[in-house]
């Protein structure tokens, strides 16, 4: 196990998010799995309890403590893309794999796990600022998965 490593809760289904996450991003896998030695609040003895697993080369476990804390918009896994064919893949899994929509180029996975599918283009936008930042960013604003095409020629104006 890594050092610093992130963890999710997840009610019940650790285990099959962290393979969902490691067949659908590359540098991604699942490690060992844990089960529970004892009766706890929200499961049994052998129910799988922690999940070691890795997302895009990030050390997370995933820990099923059931339903007391529920995710939101304050975690995410930021990805950046390359393109918009890397960009629809990733969104298209996610929100495809029961997940949902949101904005600015958010969505979130069937777990309630947050993520950010970020086109470089967008990110370099931002970065060189002044007009071509606005530019893209009032172009963001529009809308759910990011458009490639669109905030390239937002950034020419």
């Amino acid at each position: 196990m890594a050092k610093n490593t992130i963890c999710l809760w997840y009610e019940k289904d650790a285990e099959a998010a962290a393979h969902f996450y490691a067949e659908t991003f590359p540098d991604s896998s699942v490690g060992a799995v844990i089960r529970a030695p004892g009766d706890y609040p929200s499961g049994q003895q052998g129910d799988v309890l922690v999940v070691e697993f890795t997302v895009l080369g990030v050390a997370c476990i995933g820990l099923n403590g059931g339903s007391a804390f529920k995710h939101n918009e304050a975690f995410s896994f930021q990805v950046a893309t390359e393109d918009q064919e890397e960009t629809d893949r990733y969104w298209n899994a996610i929100v495809g794999n029961g997940g949902r929509e949101s904005e600015c180029g958010w969505c979130k996975d069937k777990w309630d796990i947050s993520w950010q599918i970020t086109p470089r283009v967008l990110t370099d936008a931002m970065a060189a600022g002044g007009d071509e930042a606005k530019r893209a960013f009032n172009a963001m604003m529009t809308m759910k998965k990011i458009d490639v095409a669109a905030i390239e020629a937002a950034r020419r104006g």
